[in-house]
């Protein structure tokens, strides 16, 4: 599959990539796609809930009252449940959500939704670009030029770029990840990839 190449300015190069059939042209797998993506939001869950029992109340342990003989019910600790301020019954405790999923599953995944976006067209790759120093305007006018800045779009870049990144984290609804973390719930999340061209060999690889 080839697509067009665009500069920073939007504008068609005259040049085409290939995309690597293999990863951006399979039948996407549905349920490799519901796997992975349980098991990332899984994977942002702390587990840290809790919440006190019977045991761990402060309160006097002391017998209410004696056990006959009252014509009430029958009563333990002030720490009782059933009383205001009293311990909870199976509360939350701390837990780890994480999810086990096969590595091929996983690459699967991200193959699966790479595809998704490949045949909807919401793909755009473009030269390689930096900046000197952090600047959100000229981040937009990119976006802006290739005409995804109102579809979430997520930039995908070779490698992790402090700059670019600060230059894009304060655009509403816009991300920027380096191919190598890539991962199937930003790509699922996201309305279209603007994919610098160098990162294209990182993504495949990502996917093996």
């Amino acid at each position: 599959m080839k697509v067009s190449v665009y500069n920073i300015q939007g504008e068609d190069t005259g040049r085409k990539v290939e995309l690597p059939a293999d990863v951006f042209g399979i039948e996407p797998h549905q349920h490799s796609v519901w796997l992975d993506v349980k098991r990332y939001l899984a994977a942002q869950r702390q587990g840290t809930h809790k919440s006190k029992e019977r045991s761990e109340m402060s309160g006097s342990t002391r017998k209410l009252h004696k056990q006959k003989g009252t014509g009430g019910s029958r009563k333990g600790d002030i720490n009782n449940p059933l009383y205001r301020g009293g311990g909870r019954v199976f509360g939350p405790r701390p837990r780890n959500y994480d999810i086990d999923v096969n590595a091929k599953v996983r690459r699967l995944a991200r193959r699966s939704v790479l595809s998704a976006k490949a045949a909807e067209g919401n793909i755009f790759v473009i030269e390689d670009f930096s900046f000197d120093a952090p600047k959100t305007q000229d981040f937009a006018n990119i976006l802006r030029s290739l005409k995804v800045e109102g579809k979430k779009p997520l930039t995908v870049l070779p490698a992790y770029d402090q700059i670019l990144y600060k230059s894009c984290r304060n655009i509403d609804r816009a991300a920027i990840a380096p191919a190598s973390d890539l991962n199937t719930y930003q790509i699922l999340n996201a309305g279209a990839l603007v994919i610098a061209e160098s990162a294209i060999e990182k993504i495949k690889e990502n996917c093996e």
